[in-house]
């Protein structure tokens, strides 16, 4: 990729409005970022709202500097280097900032993931599941918290390990593992989606989680107590068609109550690595697909003002799913894409988990 186009490429995502699905469908509308930002007002004004505020190139290359300055570089979708599985999903990031060795997003990757204040025992035990995983060439990978995360990062530094943070990938963030997320950095890969000097945020976290998903081929969840951010990781591995695992636990620890309801809604029961390894062998090639990604969609000019009214009039702030407007309107799928697309360029349109929208009031 030309460096011009990768500096449109950061101006694109850093837009406010575009997120990673606007950012896709407007790839393969316009072939080019540059088309792409050249776009933005005519279609922020057709959605009823006003132009974004597009990124300047000042601050992009402010960004791709500070980001040199960490020892690290950006990965952007479609980029060789880019993990062929993360690719797959629909909300891939469409650019990351890495740090370490690339190739261990390219090996067979496994998610451990669990509660920031598991018990000894769990502890113990995702030391022992990522140790022996890390013995038979799999990677694991984690979110660099505190419990769980930890102690998996821990056993596997040696054999290989990524962690995907919340922060920019300058930030380090619990502080008391600094010191781990440097060694990860060095030994293993550092992963962030935020630019460098990005604070984290409670929101920014599913973002995070979905990162760690895409990654793998399974998530493993250690100790989860309900309602906790480990079983949003399993919700979106589910989501993406990946592998989910549980550790079963006393029905008498809190701690362990989400790993016991995520075994009794399907997932596999983990006893040890030899688990883990018989649950996603069967689909280990998934793992050496080519890398890339395309941009492929419909072209720019395919919405009337009548079908824009008509899909806009289905819309209201309770979220709905984009399957259920195709029924409704009677347009075609490029249509309503396209009508979605103005909307949340102009900020009128909040996109949900599970393919759901809704209009901002």
């Amino acid at each position: 990729m030309a460096d011009a186009e990768r500096i449109a490429r950061l101006r694109l995502i850093r837009t406010q409005g575009v997120g990673p699905i606007t950012y896709r469908q407007l790839l393969a509308r316009f072939g080019s970022a540059g088309e792409a930002i050249a776009a933005l007002p005519m279609l922020a004004s057709r959605g009823g709202g006003k132009a974004p505020a597009i990124a300047s190139e000042r601050s992009v290359e402010a960004e791709i500097a500070a980001v040199a300055r960490t020892g690290a570089e950006h990965w952007f979708l479609g980029d060789a280097d880019y993990p062929p599985l993360l690719a797959e999903l629909e909300n891939a990031p469409p650019v990351v900032t890495v740090r370490g060795d690339h190739a261990l997003a390219h090996r067979t990757v496994v998610a451990i993931v669990g509660a920031r204040n598991a018990s000894a025992a769990a502890c113990r035990f995702a030391r022992g599941l990522a140790a022996d995983l890390g013995d038979a060439g799999v990677t694991i990978v984690s979110g660099l918290a505190r419990g769980i995360d930890t102690q998996a990062h821990v056993a596997s530094l040696s054999t290989g390990t990524i962690g995907v943070i919340a922060s920019g990938i300058d930030i380090a963030f619990p502080p008391e593992n600094a010191a781990l997320q440097e060694q990860v950095a060095e030994r293993g890969l550092l992963i962030a989606e935020q630019p460098p000097g990005g604070e984290p945020r409670a929101r920014q976290f599913p973002y995070r989680n979905r990162i760690i998903a895409g990654l793998a081929l399974g998530t493993v969840v250690v100790e989860a107590a309900p309602k906790s951010g480990s079983l949003i990781t399993a919700r979106l591995a589910t989501e993406a068609g990946r592998e989910v695992m549980a550790v079963p636990g006393s029905p008498l620890d809190p701690r362990a109550q989400g790993c016991n309801l995520l075994i009794r809604e399907g997932a596999t029961l983990v006893q040890s690595a030899a688990d883990i390894l018989e649950a996603i062998r069967p689909i280990d090639a998934r793992a050496v697909r080519s890398p890339g990604a395309t941009f492929e969609g419909p072209p720019p000019d395919d919405a009337s003002d009548g079908e824009r009214a008509r899909i806009t009039a289905l819309l209201g702030p309770v979220p709905v799913g984009i399957d259920e407007l195709l029924r409704q309107a009677g347009c075609t799928p490029a249509a309503v894409q396209t009508v979605l697309l103005e909307l949340e360029l102009a900020g009128r349109l909040e996109r949900h988990a599970g393919g759901r929208v809704a209009l901002v009031l």
